[in-house]
């Protein structure tokens, strides 16, 4: 390998990092998502067994599993956890953004 590697200290949002326009969405999907997958995972829930208790096609859980988030919207995976018995808690933090980063429509 040729010459020094630079290393940058990430934002914490990988989706930022990379410039994508709903970086922060795309965050908290990746969280939710996450979080389901954790749930299946403690309780040893197969996409099959995970919609025979709450009815949500095996296909989206496959879905999640396979980080293909495309489809779900916020409020759907927050069900989705709901379904499987549990509660989402939300802290808000709103920050200023830093002059150097850019503002996308």
């Amino acid at each position: 390998m040729k010459g020094e590697l630079e290393i940058v200290r990430g934002s914490g949002n990988v989706f930022r990092d990379l410039g994508h326009a709903n970086a922060d969405v795309e965050q908290f999907k990746a969280l939710l998502a996450a979080e389901i997958i954790k749930m299946l995972d403690k309780e040893r829930l197969t996409v099959r067994k995970a919609h025979d208790r709450t009815g949500i096609a095996a296909a989206d859980f496959s879905r999640i599993r396979n980080a293909d988030l495309g489809r779900f919207t916020v409020d759907r995976l927050m069900s989705i956890i709901n379904r499987l018995g549990s509660r989402v808690e939300v802290k808000i933090r709103v920050r200023r953004m830093e002059a150097a980063e850019p503002v996308s429509a």
